[in-house]
């Protein structure tokens, strides 16, 4: 069910995400639906948070067999982009439902710079980071993710589709992050 609501969000955005729209989607009885959901939002609510998770075990199995965490990062930073190329509609999802799921949104957010707090504090215990105190590494996680967000919006969307990100433009990020917080 959570396959066709990305696709009926991604497609028509969450205000005109229907329920018969999604059901039809994924091809079962409209009935159905409420054997999994209580109801629409209950749905909206969940999808970003399922999908999130999906995206973050995409980019973990990807950067797991890193050496270092500046190699983890970059990496992670081609994986985002990779998944968001193999799942256009999760873009949409997540920066729509900051309106529409706001608690879903914030829970992904959240879920999200957790785990790259937990990336950033392996690699300033192995001495990798520049950064000499442990609570700056929320704001540099929050900086990273911002960073993504908008070279996503500039570089790797055409249209309701995502392309491949330049090298360039993962070459210019590496830079920064290279130059700036890690050693």
């Amino acid at each position: 069910m959570f396959t066709a609501a990305a696709k009926v969000v991604g497609e028509h955005g969450y205000s005109n995400a229907q329920v018969a729209m999604i059901t039809a989607q994924a091809s079962v009885a409209q009935g159905t639906f409420y054997n999994y959901f209580e109801s629409q939002q209950d749905l909206l609510d969940q999808l970003l948070p399922t999908i999130g998770q999906a995206m973050l075990a995409f980019i973990k199995d990807a950067s797991s067999d890193a050496h270092s965490e500046i190699e983890r990062e970059e990496k992670s930073f081609r994986a985002f982009f990779e998944f968001l190329k193999i799942n256009p509609d999760f873009y949409r999802i997540l920066y729509e439902a900051e309106v529409f799921a706001p608690e879903a949104y914030q829970r992904h957010n959240e879920s999200v710079a957790r785990g790259y707090v937990r990336v950033l504090e392996r690699a300033l215990d192995r001495g990798e980071l520049k950064v000499a105190d442990k609570r700056e590494l929320e704001a540099i996680a929050q900086m990273l993710m911002g960073a993504r967000h908008y070279l996503c919006m500039r570089f790797a969307r055409r249209g309701k589709g995502s392309i491949s990100l330049p090298e360039w433009v993962v070459d210019a990020y590496m830079t920064v992050v290279k130059g700036g917080i890690y050693r």
